[in-house]
């Protein structure tokens, strides 16, 4: 088991934000210590592993939740269990959709790259003279 300041230390997240998740939901770590202090198992850890990937990916919060919400972690057949399926395909088509977006950023960014490549030819230009 671990303290809340072990935690911070050992995954990179502030005690804001470890509360906060607590807070709506994402994280429900024990309240064994004396005055009710959080601590928290390896299997808190690993979620919040997998919590900064998902954050990593872009995901909301929203996102992240109905992607953790069955607290389950499929990675091979064999430990798959009734329900999985289900919870495999809603995990795609929320990927699928965020995936989808991110594209459509990628296109408004790469248009926004050209765009600024295109204004400093000009200006470079226009400083050195050339028509």
């Amino acid at each position: 088991m671990y303290t809340i300041g072990q935690v911070v230390e050992m995954t990179g997240f502030g005690h804001d934000t470890l509360r906060y998740y607590e807070k709506i939901g994402l994280l429900k770590p024990r309240r064994k210590r004396s005055g009710g202090a959080r601590v928290f198992s390896d299997d808190d850890l690993r979620l919040l592993s997998g919590l900064k990937c998902l954050k990593r990916l872009g995901l909301s919060l929203e996102e992240i939740k109905a992607f953790t919400s069955t607290n389950r972690c499929v990675v091979e057949r064999s430990s798959m269990r009734d329900g999985d399926e289900d919870m495999l395909r809603d995990r795609i088509s929320l990927l699928t959709d965020h995936l989808a977006r991110m594209e459509t950023q990628r296109r408004e960014l790469d248009e926004l790259i050209d765009r600024t490549k295109t204004n400093i030819l000009l200006y470079s230009k226009l400083l050195d003279g050339t028509p």
